[in-house]
């Protein structure tokens, strides 16, 4: 009977966990409708980042990078919560932001391959920190172009696109 009883809270916790799982991924801002969390980039050159939803709100730091991306997790009005790769945050208005996708190379000399396929030849290599423009992903792969070049990366080495889901057999 405890054996059941053990075998029955697992399946009913796996079971609410979808849920929850399914919930989250269905999350939308009450302003756009779209969804939260989600990725933008930073379009002017200079964005500031206050404390709260408002011109009243104190300036906390500056964003002085154009085209940095940066993840909303919420809205308010004209303004959007953000956060970037650190976790440092605050309340941004939405005119300084831009829905092209851009995403931050985190690791070293990143291979840029002409196919998403690691047996395919490398025709670029991105320095650690570089901003580039996001194309399609496919299977942990992203397309990407930066200062000229374009090619597919591993999706892992990226910091402004979500992590490829966990599979069933994980």
């Amino acid at each position: 009977m405890c054996k059941w009883i053990g075998i029955g809270i697992l399946v009913l916790a796996a079971w609410t966990g979808g849920a929850v799982a399914q919930e989250q991924e269905q999350e939308r801002g009450p302003v756009t409708n779209l969804p939260l969390p989600r990725f933008v980039s930073v379009k002017a050159a200079e964005a500031n980042v206050r404390r709260g939803p408002g011109l009243t709100h104190r300036i906390d730091w500056v964003f002085r990078r154009r085209h940095m991306p940066v993840r909303i997790t919420a809205e308010y009005g004209h303004w959007r919560r953000v956060s970037d790769r650190d976790g440092a945050g605050g309340w941004v208005h939405y005119s300084l932001l831009s829905g092209v996708r851009t995403v931050i190379v985190e690791e070293d000399l990143l291979a840029l391959r002409d196919d998403p396929d690691t047996g395919t030849r490398i025709n670029a290599r991105l320095e650690l920190g570089v901003i580039a423009r996001l194309g399609d992903c496919v299977a942990g792969w992203c397309e990407l172009s930066a200062d000229g070049h374009k090619g597919w990366a591993h999706k892992s080495a990226l910091w402004g696109v979500e992590a490829e889901p966990e599979s069933a057999a994980d």
